[in-house]
């Protein structure tokens, strides 16, 4: 190629041809992966405590909210005209839960008070009290009403098990004319701890 005269009687260098769209695009894609990683390096420094468990869901008792359990029971007790219990459970439990619903309909609709715990190994149980009848109960509290799948023995007392909702089970029993039922993802001792409890508790 000849090279073109200046004005000046000198002679220019020929025209560098720009970067295509190709080169532009690939340099705007390392930019942005560059920019990408540094956000995800700043994500895993953040989150570096936290561990992905494929296994049964399990709560941090030190971050669930909590409730006062006895003021709460009390509370439901003077309200309802069943006796409602207070089962001492252990130093390590949290409730972290409280609230009572309509049970029934018609003439026999009733209220079941509950109220839950996170144990010291972040498994929750929780405890149902009722003046309704037993089908009722385990038709509010797991879905079912059908028969016992099986029953466990706590102390003197015999509780039927159901099948209740996630895969958990219930243990079903009545006391003085009260349905008690205990359900949760807490293990058989756990929820042993709670039916035993229930049971040794004087009414509010």
């Amino acid at each position: 190629m000849i090279s073109a005269a200046c004005e000046d009687g000198g002679v220019s260098e020929p025209e560098q041809p720009r970067p295509g769209r190709a080169s532009m695009g690939m340099r705007d894609m390392i930019g942005a992966l560059v920019v990408l990683l540094a956000i995800v390096g700043v994500l895993v420094a953040i989150t570096r405590g936290c561990s992905f468990d494929p296994g049964a869901p399990a709560a941090d008792p030190s971050s669930a909210p909590s409730v006062d359990a006895s003021a709460k029971l009390r509370e439901a007790a003077a309200a309802v005209e069943f006796p409602v219990r207070q089962p001492e459970v252990p130093a390590g439990w949290r409730a972290n839960s409280s609230s009572t619903a309509a049970v029934g309909s018609g003439a026999d609709a009733d209220v079941v008070v509950r109220v839950g715990w996170l144990t010291s190994a972040g498994r929750y149980v929780q405890l149902s009290q009722s003046g309704a009848s037993v089908a009722d109960v385990l038709l509010t509290e797991t879905g079912e009403s059908g028969k016992a799948t099986g029953s466990v023995s706590v102390g003197e007392d015999t509780w039927e098990v159901h099948q209740s909702r996630r895969d958990e089970v219930a243990w079903v029993a009545t006391l003085d004319g009260v349905v008690l039922l205990v359900t949760g993802s807490g293990t058989e001792a756990e929820l042993r701890e709670v039916a035993s409890a229930v049971r040794t508790a004087e009414p509010l």
